[in-house]
């Protein structure tokens, strides 16, 4: 059986080759402080089973190259679907509007041996059939779970990315990465009313995970679960009062509202809440918080960023403290610190900023259920779904997808129409209690920034918050 190398995919014959594209770099970005051509060849596949039948089956491969020039704080970028010598020559007079270089430049990110998943692509180890009966036995095995699930939505995506950095005094990174996902979502119906729940799960690694018959009979027991419990919710209350945040999945709130804010352009350019704070405390003692992106198999995670920076563990907060921003390469050199791997791009044809992996809150000494029984009167979320939050303020509003009321110190009925207002920095400085639990989430999240959408990762331990707005319907 003969092996393809997967980097081969950049090149054609007649086109473009290794040694061709590192000269058009040199040649292009020579008047550069910093940039790079950015090479992508990529394939995806994403099914929708919906309503007892294959709604969707997309298909579809995309290449191309980004260049990037950078002097001082101005970037050109020009990008094409085309990867070929004469594309790239194009592109690069966009540069030609760059003002010279400052001649601060930033050294070539270190070079590791770090791989963080497989290089194998998940589309092609399993047979197009075998993808869709696997969504055809969640809807049957969700169907026959309880008489009251009207409708089953189940849904399986993959992508396999290979990517090339080639910088102009020489460097070169490639990356090969998988990504797969599984969602399942359930309506349930009764007494007149309907009510949804959904789990889903996945990370860069193969199918096979997905595959396996206990982890999807479990999304679908959690999927299932969640509509009959919110079948018998109460309206929610509204006001301020104590809040009990559930582990993983709930660290969305901090990604949102505290995390973006700590990212390097926001403070660079003096718009975020957390700005010249580094030193200074912004969080109740026991709050720490960190970005990791070198978690191996994680959905938020790279063995490199795609500035060709290894990831790594940024701690942001710690005890409190403010110790730093998560960096680019543009960002780290005109703030005088070094990158931490979080230059992002959603594809070729985005310029990289700095952007989360897996973000999220390290776990505390304080038992869950003591937390609990400590409360007289709140609620307790355990899930969310959508939400809006202002950067510059840190100001959220999230909606609860479940969530119960908590009287006496234990849990009482599930309320629906709970909504959680308020804003990161203060949310910080309220935290009352840090579980022992702390868990990341499942692999589901999708975080967007300036336009683009790039995976990434959440977590948290079990957080009691003193106080929070919750706007109800009650």
């Amino acid at each position: 059986m003969t092996t393809i190398d997967p980097v081969s995919l950049l090149y054609i014959d007649g086109k473009l080759d290794p040694d061709q594209a590192q000269a058009l770099t040199a040649e292009t970005l020579k008047n550069c402080d910093d940039g790079e051509l950015y090479l992508q060849h990529g394939v995806s596949e994403a099914f929708t089973f919906d309503d007892g039948r294959l709604k969707t089956a997309d298909y579809s491969r995309d290449a191309g190259f980004g260049l990037r020039g950078v002097s001082g704080e101005m970037t050109g970028f020009a990008h094409a679907n085309e990867i070929s010598a004469s594309a790239i020559k194009r592109a690069g007079e966009t540069l030609q509007l760059l003002d010279p270089a400052t001649g601060i430049t930033s050294p070539q990110p270190r070079k590791t041996n770090q791989r963080l998943y497989s290089d194998a692509s998940p589309l092609d180890a399993v047979p197009f059939a075998k993808k869709v009966a696997l969504l055809e036995s969640i809807d049957a095995a969700a169907r026959a779970r309880d008489p009251h699930v009207s409708q089953v939505t189940a849904s399986l995506s993959a992508t396999w990315s290979v990517i090339e950095i080639i910088r102009a005094d020489g460097f070169r990174a490639t990356d090969i990465r998988p990504l797969v996902r599984l969602n399942v979502g359930v309506l349930a119906e009764a007494k007149g009313r309907r009510e949804r729940g959904s789990y889903g799960f996945g990370g860069r690694y193969l199918y096979d995970q997905l595959f396996e018959e206990g982890e999807w009979n479990h999304a679908i027991d959690e999927a299932v679960r969640q509509a009959m419990v919110n079948l018998e919710s109460v309206d929610a209350p509204a006001g301020e009062m104590p809040v009990l945040l559930a582990p993983g999945w709930p660290g969305i709130i901090l990604h949102e509202a505290v995390g973006h804010g700590l990212e390097g352009d926001f403070n660079r350019k003096g718009t975020s809440a957390f700005s010249g704070l580094v030193g200074e405390r912004v969080a109740a003692p026991g709050v720490t918080v960190v970005d990791d992106g070198s978690i191996a198999n994680r959905r938020g995670s790279l063995s490199i960023d795609d500035e060709g920076t290894p990831t790594e563990e940024t701690v942001l907060i710690e005890d409190g403290i403010l110790k730093g921003y998560m960096q680019d390469r543009l960002n780290a050199r005109l703030m005088g610190v070094e990158p931490t791997g979080n230059g992002r791009r959603q594809s070729y044809q985005y310029a990289p900023m700095p952007r989360m992996t897996n973000t999220f809150m390290r776990g505390g000494t304080d038992d869950p259920a003591e937390l609990l029984a400590s409360m007289k009167k709140g609620i307790f979320c355990k899930s969310f779904g959508g939400g809006q939050v202002d950067i510059v303020s840190g100001r959220f509003t999230f909606s609860c997808t479940e969530a119960y009321m908590v009287e006496d110190g234990k849990l009482g009925a599930p309320i629906k129409g709970a909504t959680l207002i308020g804003d990161g920095p203060s949310v910080l400085k309220e935290v009352t209690g840090i579980g022992n639990d702390m868990a990341l989430d499942n692999g589901i999240g999708v975080c967007g920034k300036g336009g683009q959408s790039v995976p990434a990762g959440v977590g948290q331990p079990t957080l009691l918050v003193g106080g929070l707005t919750v706007g109800g319907t009650a």
